[in-house]
């Protein structure tokens, strides 16, 4: 499997569900409004999390994938996808809407992607929905979803083996957000380890503790 972070909350993930046979995800790509320049992209997979302009620019991935829009189920290439319902801020989505957790189950680990969650923790129900997380993709910027103090709380709900922070102050990016740094102090994180893409399987995650890996976008 192999993780790669485009800024924002765009990722592009490289699944490998059986032998020669890989699988493109490709969730959350921004428009560029807001300052990033989205790099091209094909997948075989979309995920959106909300239709705001910084997770919703479906026009410009490539390669006509199969659109996950929402919550559900499906499963699609060997891959175990389920689209679990959240609310954009701490107010029942009375400010900014709903948005969608996403969970992927391939090559025997689980990933999960909060979107834009604004809940600062999550509910029994979801926590029970989201299930046992080996790498967990969480915003902590702060202003216009959770920041760093409400991401540890729901770290410490999901017990991850891996989290990797996202939609927090890049250069360029014209939303004012908090930086990365603030969330590290908070964890108590003084070296995470810094990556350009992440490249893992089963055998790689520990039974112990969770780590940190800040992907350079």
């Amino acid at each position: 499997m192999q993780i790669i972070w485009k800024g924002q909350s765009c990722f592009q993930i490289f699944l490998q569900p059986e032998k020669n046979n890989q699988v493109r995800i490709v969730i959350d790509p921004f428009g560029e409004s807001i300052g990033l320049r989205l790099p091209s992209m094909e997948a075989d997979i979309l995920l959106i999390t909300h239709h705001h302009q910084d997770h919703d620019n479906s026009k410009a991935i490539k390669g006509n994938p199969f659109l996950v829009d929402g919550p559900g189920e499906y499963e699609i290439k060997k891959s175990f996808i389920q689209g679990i319902f959240s609310f954009h801020d701490n107010f029942q989505g009375a400010k900014r809407g709903n948005n969608t957790i996403y969970t992927i189950e391939a090559e025997e680990m689980k990933l999960c992607h909060l979107g834009d969650i604004g809940q600062n923790e999550l509910t029994v129900e979801q926590v029970e929905k989201i299930g046992n997380i080996d790498i967990l993709m969480i915003p902590v910027g702060g202003v216009y979803t959770i920041d760093s103090k409400a991401a540890a709380k729901i770290i410490s709900q999901i017990e991850p083996k891996i989290v990797i922070p996202m939609h927090y102050q890049i250069p360029k990016l014209s939303l004012k957000l908090e930086g990365v740094d603030k969330f590290l102090k908070g964890m108590g994180i003084k070296k995470p380890d810094i990556l350009n893409k992440l490249l893992i399987k089963k055998k790689d995650l520990s039974e112990e503790g969770f780590k940190v890996v800040v992907l350079e976008s």
